[in-house]
């Protein structure tokens, strides 16, 4: 499985489409293939930051996923509208059982 974290950082102005942009992307992606999660939340340290947690079945299913015309538009759009640099880390992971 592929854990996919994002960050954007909104400017006040910006945050309430910011936000609405980031809801129809993960709405978007959860019906993509091979997407077994995707969600974003508002920190709660900085209310303007969105964060977002994704998992992939694997790493053909998230470049697919990138390959997405719509991903790219969305991921130009957020660059316009942040304060600053967006962030996104890619993790290869296997579930683990309970301790």
């Amino acid at each position: 499985m592929i854990v996919v974290t994002g960050s954007v950082t909104a400017r006040p102005e910006t945050f309430e489409e910011v936000r609405r942009l980031s809801l129809e992307h993960v709405d978007r992606s959860r019906q993509e293939p091979g997407c077994i999660s995707h969600a974003v939340h508002v920190d709660c340290e900085n209310p303007l930051r969105l964060v977002f947690v994704e998992q992939w079945a694997d790493r053909a299913a998230l470049a697919v996923h990138f390959a997405v015309p719509a991903s790219g538009a969305f991921v130009r759009a957020l660059r316009s509208l942040a304060e600053g640099p967006t962030t996104l880390d890619l993790y290869d992971a296997s579930k683990i059982e309970k301790l």
